[in-house]
C-alpha cells in the first residue's frame, strides 16, 4: 500500500500539450503575485518594525526579511544599507557598556549572516558581507568546562570589539573572531577563519586565515 501511495505522489499528472503554454503563463503570474505580496509586507510591516528596533537608520534602507535580533543592544545603520535574506543578531549584555552593531553606508549583508557581540561590531562603508558570514566579538562560553556546567558567563578578557574598515569584501561562510580588525579594501576568502587582524589591501584565506596576496594600495586621487 505504501509503495502505491508513493508512486501516486511522485507521478506527474498527464496534462495535454496544449495546456503547456497556459501553465507557463500561470507559473510566471504566480511569482509576480508572490513578489508583489512580499514587497507589500516589507513596506508595511517588516521595514517599519525593524526601523523601530534600530537606534539610528539612514536613508535608503533595503531589507528582504525580518532580522532575528536577540538580547539588548544598539543597532546603528548608515544610508543605503542592503540586508539580503535573514540576518541573525545576538547581543550579550554582560558588561556595563551596552553592545553595539554599527553598519556603514552602502554596505551589503548577505543571507544567513550572523553577528554575535558582547562589546561591539563595527562594519565600514561600502562593504560586501557574503552569505553565512559569522562575526563574533566574544568566546561565547568560558574555557573551563566546570564553569560552563555552572552556566557562568564569559570574563571581560574573552570579549573584544571587531572592527571592519571600508570597502572590505568578506567571502561566503567566513568567520571573524574577537578582537580582529580588518583594514580598508581587504578581501577575506570564502570559509576563512580570521583570528588575527588583517592589514589594508590584503587578501587572506584559509583556516586560520593567512596572507595570500597584497593588493596595490589606492592613491589619493582614487580614494
Amino acid at each position: 500500500m505504501k509503495q502505491i501511495l508513493r508512486k501516486l505522489l511522485h507521478s506527474g499528472v498527464p496534462w495535454p500539450r496544449y495546456m503547456r503554454r497556459p501553465f507557463r503563463l500561470l507559473f510566471s503570474f504566480h511569482w509576480r503575485v508572490v513578489a508583489f505580496l512580499e514587497w507589500m509586507l516589507k513596506l508595511a510591516y517588516i521595514e517599519p518594525l525593524f526601523r523601530a528596533r534600530c537606534d539610528v537608520v539612514g536613508q535608503g534602507l533595503r531589507i528582504e526579511r525580518m532580522p532575528f535580533v536577540t538580547g539588548k543592544g544598539r543597532i546603528t545603520l548608515g544610508s543605503n544599507v542592503y540586508i539580503s535574506g535573514l540576518l541573525n543578531v545576538g547581543f550579550h549584555h554582560r558588561f556595563p557598556e551596552e553592545p553595539e552593531l554599527c553598519i556603514g553606508d552602502g554596505t551589503f549583508i548577505g543571507h544567513g549572516a550572523g553577528f554575535n557581540m558582547a562589546r561591539g561590531i563595527r562594519i565600514g562603508n561600502h562593504c560586501l558581507i557574503a552569505s553565512f558570514v559569522t562575526i563574533m566579538d566574544n568566546d561565547g562560553h568560558p574555557i573551563e568546562a566546570e564553569r560552563r556546567r555552572r552556566g557562568e558567563k564569559i570574563d571581560e578578557h574573552q570579549a573584544a570589539c571587531v572592527i571592519i574598515g571600508d570597502d572590505v569584501w568578506i567571502g561566503t561562510g567566513a568567520i571573524i573572531l574577537k578582537g580582529v580588525s580588518i583594514g580598508d579594501r581587504a578581501i577575506v576568502g570564502a570559509r576563512a577563519v580570521v583570528t588575527k587582524s588583517v592589514p589594508s589591501d590584503a587578501v587572506v584565506a584559509g583556516n586560520p586565515a593567512r596572507l595570500v596576496k597584497q593588493l596595490q594600495p589606492l592613491n589619493e586621487e582614487e580614494k
